[in-house]
């Protein structure tokens, strides 16, 4: 059983840094760079925050961009503004993957996990921002 999906590819912004920040650190199981960490009382918020790995590697910042509009995916009104891939070993930790997003406020949006060459499940961000989950 894998513990956490491994981060293929990744750009971000979002309206909500800290929140977005806190959905993938959950999600993916990261820790914030020294002095990213949630601001105690009177502190100001942060507008770019690093995420690190167990080992201490960035793997994903998210930058403060309050005219962010959600993407419309799979329409191309508001098209994506990012795209990350999450591989998992499995089916069973496809589906295991995906209720924990949506525990953490992803939304499905496309379900592919009858697809014999590639499984994946297209999910939201609970910025709007699409990602996949897909066995590889």
């Amino acid at each position: 059983m894998a513990e956490y999906p491994q981060l293929l590819h990744t750009v971000i912004d979002a309206a909500d840094c800290r929140g977005l920040a806190e959905f993938y650190r959950r999600l993916l199981g990261l820790h914030y760079r020294d002095g990213d960490e949630p601001p105690t009382e009177g502190e100001d918020a942060a507008d770019w925050l690093v995420l690190l790995d167990a080992a201490d590697n960035r793997v994903l910042a998210v930058q403060e961009k309050t005219t962010t509009t959600p993407p419309a995916w799979p329409s191309e009104e508001v098209p994506m503004q990012m795209h990350m891939d999450f591989a998992v070993p499995s089916m069973v930790e496809l589906q295991r993957h995906r209720a924990r997003a949506e525990t953490l406020g992803a939304r499905l949006l496309q379900d592919r996990s009858g697809d014999d060459d590639e499984p994946l499940y297209v999910l939201a961000d609970p910025a709007g921002h699409p990602f996949c989950l897909l066995v590889r």
